[in-house]
């Protein structure tokens, strides 16, 4: 985040958070930034709020993944970055490292899963353009634009 701020690419990032405890350690490691409780399908926001939105890891953690991704849309004038685990390797790599043992690796929270194919068909069809896609191992970064 600081390298955010520090370069020319943004003058402000906001961070949007459910979490009461999470919001307290966000604005202690990064005093300079903005947060605000809200749900993630209920963006606190105007429409094209924001050049760019960042999601990254929470669309495996909800039950309504496309309600939350239609109000990152609405939300962005153009760019999204979306990042997920990247699945089955996520669950496996987990599972080899002994975490997660009775569950085959599945964390806890995660209850969507995606592969490559299967994250950029979900986007395209909701209304991204997938523009890139990076995958450093075990995630899926991928870059689109409405």
């Amino acid at each position: 985040m600081e390298k955010l701020l520090k370069s020319a690419v943004c003058k402000k990032i906001e961070g949007v958070e459910y979490s009461k405890d999470a919001i307290l350690l966000g604005k202690k490691l990064f005093p300079k930034l903005t947060f605000k409780q809200a749900s993630a399908y209920e963006l606190p926001y105007k429409d094209n709020s924001f050049d760019l939105v960042i999601c990254t890891e929470v669309l495996e953690h909800l039950e309504e993944p496309t309600k939350a991704f239609k109000e990152m849309l609405r939300v962005s004038k153009k760019y999204l970055i979306i990042s997920v685990p990247n699945e089955p390797f996520f669950m496996l790599s987990n599972f080899l490292r002994g975490k997660n043992l009775s569950r085959f690796g599945n964390d806890k929270g995660h209850i969507n899963h995606w592969s490559v194919l299967t994250l950029k068909k979900y986007l395209e069809k909701n209304g991204l353009k997938v523009k890139k896609a990076r995958f450093p191992f075990p995630w899926i970064i991928i870059l689109g634009t409405k």
